[in-house]
């Protein structure tokens, strides 16, 4: 057994969790978080085996496979740890239950997770029902949150590193995954956790990490949901219905999207970029507004679809804070109960491209409470002019 206990004592706070040793299935993606997960999970004497989820079993014909070079890191890492590795292919459930939901939603207009729903249905169920199936007593993976047991109850936390945590990903996670489930990155840095790996000896210590819808990989986005969905071009109009060229399909733009549109400045503009403000599906037209900070790129709250509490009831009315994308920071609103699940959030200040298809995901600190997909975005904002020709100043 390779020994950093020094530094797993240093760098890895016991969780509140049960500590007593058990057999755990880690999710091992061939990157360096799921690999330090399992070293971390062994040092603290663990039954630690691996599984490498093949999710997306389509050949590619332009170029190396992304999947295989992971798969072979994942081997070596698990080799180096003396630990067995299964691949288990959840294709199946991933075209059933995340793929299809992903075609669905851009056929509507709309902009979807698919990561989010990967979480709750392949990582935290299918695996998780695999693992159990095979005697496990838990999963682990890489992520970075925390899980804290109090009172009888599962609760979420952002991760101690702000610049990764994934909170926001796993927001759809139940008490039951929740208690299945170990995240031993939690309490570390990323600058940590490549510390570790590379002491540890592993090649993959400082591999990139990987970005983007995981079977679209490198490939042109375009190009691929093409191959599914019917293209439908159509116009391009300004708010006011001045036409301004043609679009290949509702399907490849989003709220806030600059480029790609084909519409440069003109003489009698301002000059500021164009970004898409709307998307009209009835008429099929696309509608775009200059400059950054033009006030129909804002919105002063929004309604959910149905929205998933991780404790099992809603906490309403509250004020709590939001993100309607990763990475942003909390945003505080009010969030009220409107019937059937769905929720009506007011932020406190406007807010730039709400994407209808997004998930808002809630918080009361460092706690994460839950969240829903976006299901309509309102209230736009006022605003006055600024030097670029958009709006910035909002004064309602």
């Amino acid at each position: 057994m390779l020994n950093f206990q020094p530094w797993t004592a240093v760098l890895m706070s016991v969780s509140t969790l049960s500590v007593r040793k058990q057999r755990i299935i880690v999710g091992m993606s061939g990157g360096v978080d799921s690999s330090v997960a399992a070293l971390l999970l062994k040092e603290q004497g663990h039954a630690v085996s691996g599984v490498f989820m093949r999710n997306w079993e389509e050949p590619r014909t332009d170029g190396p496979c992304p999947a295989e070079r992971d798969a072979r890191d994942a081997l070596a890492v698990c080799e180096r740890l003396g630990i067995e590795l299964d691949a288990v292919s959840f294709a199946r459930e991933y075209r059933e239950r995340v793929f299809r939901y992903f075609l669905e939603e851009y056929a509507r207009g709309r902009t979807p997770n698919p990561d989010v729903l990967c979480n709750k249905e392949i990582k935290f169920r299918a695996f998780l029902d695999h693992a159990l199936a095979q005697g496990a007593e838990c999963i682990a993976t890489g992520h970075y949150a925390r899980i804290v047991r109090h009172d009888g109850r599962y609760r979420l936390f952002k991760g101690r590193d702000p610049d990764k945590d994934q909170s926001y990903f796993l927001h759809l996670l139940d008490q039951s995954q929740l208690a299945r489930c170990r995240f031993p990155l939690g309490e570390l840095r990323k600058a940590e956790v490549r510390s570790l790996a590379r002491r540890a000896g592993f090649a993959n210590h400082d591999k990139k990490d990987s970005t983007g819808i995981c079977f679209i990989g490198e490939r042109d986005f375009k190009d691929f949901l093409a191959r599914f969905l019917p293209a439908r071009p159509g116009e391009i109009r300004t708010p006011a219905g001045e036409v301004l060229g043609r679009h290949d399909g509702l399907m490849f733009y989003t709220i806030g999207q600059r480029k790609g549109m084909g519409i440069g400045g003109r003489r009698r503009d301002s000059g500021a970029p164009w970004y898409v403000v709307d998307k009209d599906l009835a008429a099929n037209v696309l509608v775009v507004a200059q400059g950054s900070h033009h006030p129909l790129l804002y919105s002063t709250a929004l309604v959910t679809e149905p929205v998933h509490w991780i404790a099992g009831r809603p906490p309403l009315p509250a004020r709590l804070a939001a993100k309607v994308r990763y990475r942003q920071a909390d945003q505080p609103c009010l969030v009220s109960d409107m019937g059937g699940g769905r929720c009506r959030v007011a932020f406190q200040q406007p807010q730039r491209a709400v994407t209808p298809g997004q998930s808002v995901v809630f918080y009361r600190g460092e706690e994460c409470l839950g969240g829903g997909v976006i299901a309509a975005v309102e209230g736009i904002a006022e605003a006055v002019p600024d030097k670029e020709g958009g709006h910035v100043a909002f004064t309602g």
